[in-house]
């Protein structure tokens, strides 16, 4: 009988060791990924503040800017595929096109001195500025997210854990290639 009681307790107490680690494993990543999801919906909400702000400042300067056409099919183009994105990646990638038109744009803009004048467009434009840095505060906020979450998810006992409970790691918000350079906007009438 004691061999018996034994057997039980230590077969309990084995249960016991594996089952805390996977449970508080298991716990900790579906909190990450909760944090992950609603860091991006900040995000999203962000962009969703560019996205209806942009038709007012391409409304207000279309007038004046006739030769321009191309940044405005652009930025036309951008803002479907961003209004038809369903996946993270497909929004990231449909943002950083709309970045490069928006981008084109107040270059634009900045050539134009009675538009730069205008308060209507001044005041969009500042409003843009502001989204903006909102937008990047937001991105970077993300992206700090999803490294602590890619973290969870690559460590052991996570791996594992994120392996058996289908946890993959998530995609950084990364910036096109060439975001750094300004981009070039041809003014010949030809």
């Amino acid at each position: 009988m004691k061999n018996w009681m034994k057997i039980v307790i230590g077969i309990v107490i084995a249960v016991v060791i594996l089952v805390v680690p996977f449970a508080s494993s298991y716990n900790g990543l579906v909190s990450a990924e909760s944090e992950v999801d609603a860091q991006w919906a900040k995000v999203e909400s962000k962009l969703q503040r560019r996205y209806d702000l942009i038709p007012n400042l391409v409304n207000s300067v279309k007038g004046s800017m006739t030769q321009e056409k191309e940044v405005f099919g652009k930025i036309a183009d951008a803002r479907s595929k961003l209004s038809n994105a369903s996946t993270t990646d497909d929004k990231v990638q449909a943002n950083n096109e709309l970045d490069s038109a928006v981008s084109r744009l107040l270059v634009v803009v900045e050539n134009y001195p009675d538009l730069k004048s205008d308060k209507n467009v001044q005041a969009l434009m500042d409003e843009l500025a502001g989204t903006e840095n909102r937008i990047s505060t937001e991105r970077d906020r993300y992206n700090d997210t999803v490294k602590t979450y890619n973290n969870k998810v690559k460590r052991f006992p996570g791996s594992i854990v994120a392996k058996m409970s289908g946890f993959d790691s998530k995609t950084y918000f990364k910036a096109v290639e060439g975001a750094q350079n300004a981009p070039s906007v041809n003014f010949d009438t030809k």
